[in-house]
């Protein structure tokens, strides 16, 4: 398993993900809430180390 290049870049409530093959997904985090482009998951952070997790193809 060699070495891996990830990269994340925020401006404002958008983060964008690169890997060394370029953009590879994007979140919206506004708060406690979250959304992923790759996952399609919307995620919630919970207090202490717990977060929920709803998966678009379940919803």
């Amino acid at each position: 398993m060699g070495l891996m290049f990830r990269k994340r870049k925020k401006y404002g409530p958008l983060i964008l993900n690169f890997t060394e093959n370029g953009l590879s997904s994007w979140t919206i985090k506004i708060g406690r809430w979250s959304w992923n482009s790759k996952a399609k998951a919307h995620r919630v952070d919970l207090p202490g180390p717990l977060s929920w997790k709803q998966d678009k193809s379940r919803a």
